[in-house]
């Protein structure tokens, strides 16, 4: 049995703690699947130097995960990065920010699966030659049931699959980092922590910057644990630290990692090291250390399947949050009677993943499929942060008693600042000398986003004419409701 739209609507309440909100940050980050996969992009321009480069990524995301925490603090909703929006800048912000942020985190799971599917393929291909490295959707759509099912059991089942996933993938990376290390013996050397190794052609700071830039998209998603404000115990206190200690924790695992990938492999040739093939983490591991390899493919599919669930659980509370106060259908606010699931917005979500990872896969390739949905994501993700970076100094201007000019000016700045660089990057607006600009099929994504932007114009101009109420509605928090209270545009009959 499911609810009616004309019943209230509310997430089940105190339904998960500080672990399974902090896990949901750490899986929508996807340690394990950024460490060897998305990280090493930056080798091509930091070299060896790219512990620096991961560094500098830690401190603009450490920024940003700041205002995060700070309005997590004051306003534990559904709408997450919407609401802060809408309070601290406009409601018409809000609901752009939301429409964005909804977009953005229903393509995590096709951006993952995608992997799981070629990572897969290609790995029992390796193998087994008979198999064919074309064949990876089968994989892909099998994490698409996975992690439909773990989201219609309810926010516990999901978040514990998750904390389970997000433990495993960390110490497999961990345990072979030190492995790496102790390996490397004399060969360890903090030098990799200047720009002595950067390469020719981006020598210097220029390519410790470029290196940042590019690592990017693995700390994305350090803001996961927002969403799940409305279903964690002691709100106020949670979320803020579980997006705080994410963002510290999983990023000094990228330093420490990313360190051993360096001194390990050789920080002189640490240019070539890639995603795949025998310069990588799976490369590197078969060779010195034999069947331990296994564990490392265990661990990206892993991280892939975490990654997947975690960013279900952002999209399906963001579509909630939205379709709750009818900004977005309102079908997406229907909950499961036992689960109290928005199952509406997980099976639209899923299907959604099926269709993008189906449909750019099989018509671009895995590597320009995961490349393009990966664009997408910054293109996005980067301009929600500077969003929330401004909305963090609107928010305390507006209530200067709770003003500190330190958190709540100049860090936000500083991420503004730190995350400009990123934006261009992924938009391929060459301002900066290491930024290329975007070649086909992945240049398609640019006015791809623009026009789903360009959508949702239009649906806010169409809320403001008719229902102008529900766009100041994205800045309510729910929590501060009673839990019976009707939530806005439910009629008598509720």
């Amino acid at each position: 049995m499911s609810q009616t739209l004309d019943e209230p609507a509310g997430l089940r309440r105190g339904a998960i703690g500080l672990r399974e909100v902090l896990f949901q940050s750490v899986t929508d980050m996807a340690p394990g699947a950024a460490i060897a996969a998305s990280i090493p992009a930056g080798a091509a321009v930091a070299g060896g130097s790219l512990p620096l480069a991961v560094l500098f990524a830690l401190v603009a995301s450490l920024l940003c995960a700041t205002c995060v925490g700070e309005l997590a603090a004051r306003m534990p909703a559904a709408g997450s990065v919407a609401t802060y929006a809408a309070r601290g800048l406009h409601p018409t912000v809000g609901f752009l920010v939301a429409w964005a942020y909804a977009l953005a985190a229903a393509l995590i799971p096709p951006l993952v699966l995608i992997q799981l599917g070629f990572t897969t393929a290609g790995t029992l291909h390796a193998e087994w030659s008979a198999y064919p490295v074309g064949l990876w959707w089968p994989w892909a759509l099998l994490g698409a049931a996975i992690i439909l099912v773990a989201g219609l059991a309810g926010i516990q089942a999901s978040a514990r699959m998750g904390t389970i996933l997000g433990v495993f993938e960390i110490a497999v990376f961990l345990v072979i980092a030190i492995l790496l290390i102790i390996h490397a013996g004399s060969a360890n050397t903090l030098n990799v922590f200047t720009t002595r190794y950067t390469p020719e052609g981006h020598a210097g700071l220029s390519g410790v910057i470029a290196g940042s830039v590019f690592t990017v998209l693995a700390f994305a998603g350090f803001e996961g644990a927002a969403p799940l404000a409305e279903e964690a115990r002691d709100p106020h206190r949670t979320v803020r630290r579980a997006v705080l200690l994410a963002t510290v924790g999983i990023g000094a695992l990228y330093v420490i990692t990313t360190y051993a990938a360096s001194v390990g492999y050789g920080p002189g040739k640490f240019v070539n090291f890639a995603g795949s093939g025998a310069a990588s983490w799976e490369g590197v591991t078969r060779a010195l250390f034999g069947l331990v390899w296994v564990l490392v493919f265990l661990a990206i599919v892993n991280s892939t399947l975490a990654n997947a669930n975690a960013g279900l659980n952002v999209a399906s509370r963001t579509a909630f949050a939205m379709g709750r106060i009818r900004v977005f259908p309102s079908p997406f606010a229907l909950l499961g009677a036992r689960s109290r699931s928005p199952y509406v917005a997980i099976i639209v979500s899923t299907a959604f993943t099926a269709v993008v990872s189906l449909g750019l896969g099989l018509a671009y390739g895995t590597s320009n499929a995961f490349a393009m949905v990966g664009t997408g994501i910054v293109i996005i993700i980067a301009a929600v942060y500077i969003i929330v970076d401004l909305a963090c100094v609107g928010y305390f201007l507006r209530n200067r008693e709770q003003l500190n000019i330190f958190l709540h000016v100049v860090v936000p700045v500083l991420g503004v600042l730190a995350f400009i660089p990123a934006w261009l990057n992924a938009a391929g607006i060459p301002a900066f000398s290491f930024i290329a600009p975007l070649t086909p099929p992945v240049s398609y994504v640019g006015p791809v986003v623009a026009g789903w932007l360009l959508l949702g114009v239009v649906y806010l101009l169409s809320h403001q004419r008719r229902n102008p109420e529900r766009i100041v509605a994205v800045g309510l928090v729910h929590l501060d409701r009673p839990a019976g209270e009707a939530e806005l545009g439910e009629d008598s009959r509720a």
